[in-house]
């Protein structure tokens, strides 16, 4: 396989999705248990759904000038999740393969002169917001080494685990991805506070998978979080900002316990959202990569981009 160069390789920006499961739930109103959007992957209104989010994300991509991290539908694709939904491992495996078909399938024919990067989507044990319970970094390298080879073998550019509230299961995928080659990014949520929600300091929890990980991660991001929630945590000088290389925000200054009880979408505002972004690159010297997180649509991409070419 050839080896395309990821963001924290290159100076190029890259472009990444935003509020992919909202915008599925809010905006063309599929019913989501347990917030999954993987299953729609195997009904043809929701594939046809899915090309329609992510075509005009290439066009962005292509309007302006950057590469695309492109992810596949696996976000609740493990096997936990999977249980809640009455899917067994073989189920997932092959749910897990087919993404990796559809979104190869996209770039080549979306993607045509664009930098496309194939990325396979881990999702947390728990939840996103609340990790409830803490795996050790033994028990999460296993659990998520199933996502992880299934990805390896599936051909893959690049592994990374999304909304992650802690740093055992964080270190974990990392090591997982190390036992198969695979290069990975891990994306930390943060709350209000700038904090994970187990409550250690953003840069705490770099430092750590960091020093503990069998292999470094390529970079570090953060998501699920407004960026007034955490801008006034970024200090100058510090080394550990140099290993955040991408952000994927809330276009909402909602906490995560307003969120999970909100029963209409808080899209903020996408102008705002595009400025505070480029402030953000000018605090984070190795920012590559920009996407968004809850309640954010391709308006907010749209700005992000105007902002940063401004």
């Amino acid at each position: 396989m050839t080896h395309r160069k990821l963001p924290h390789e290159t100076n190029q920006l890259f472009l990444t999705d935003a509020g992919f499961e909202t915008w599925l739930l809010f905006i063309k109103g599929f019913d989501m248990p347990c917030f999954a959007a993987y299953p729609l992957s195997r009904v043809a209104d929701g594939r046809a759904a899915i090309e329609e989010y992510f075509k005009p994300i290439f066009d962005l991509a292509r309007e302006n000038n950057t590469g695309l991290v492109l992810d596949t539908n696996t976000w609740r694709a493990n096997p936990d999740w999977g249980q809640e939904l009455g899917h067994d491992l073989d189920h997932l495996r092959a749910v897990n393969e087919e993404a990796v078909t559809s979104a190869m399938n996209m770039r080549r024919d979306f993607g045509q002169g664009l930098n496309v990067l194939i990325n396979g989507v881990i999702g947390p044990r728990g939840d996103g917001y609340d990790p409830k319970t803490i795996m050790s970094v033994e028990e999460a390298q296993d659990y998520h080494g199933f996502q992880v080879a299934t990805f390896a073998k599936s051909g893959v550019d690049m592994v990374s685990a999304l909304t992650i509230t802690n740093i055992p299961e964080a270190i974990g995928v990392a090591n997982a991805a190390a036992k198969a080659g695979m290069p990975c990014v891990i994306s930390f949520t943060l709350e209000t506070d700038g904090c994970l929600p187990t409550g250690e300091r953003l840069g705490d929890a770099i430092a750590q998978v960091d020093a503990r990980a069998k292999t470094k991660p390529a970079y570090f991001m953060i998501n699920c979080a407004h960026p007034d929630h955490f801008v006034d945590i970024i200090p100058k000088d510090a080394d550990w900002i140099k290993r955040i290389g991408g952000v994927r925000a809330n276009a909402s200054r909602m906490s995560h316990a307003e969120l999970d009880c909100c029963e209409t979408l808080d899209d903020g505002d996408p102008v705002e959202l595009g400025e505070q972004y480029a402030a953000l690159r000018q605090l984070l010297p190795n920012l590559k990569v920009f996407g968004g997180c809850c309640g954010t649509d391709h308006r907010h991409l749209s700005q992000i981009c105007n902002s940063l070419a401004a």
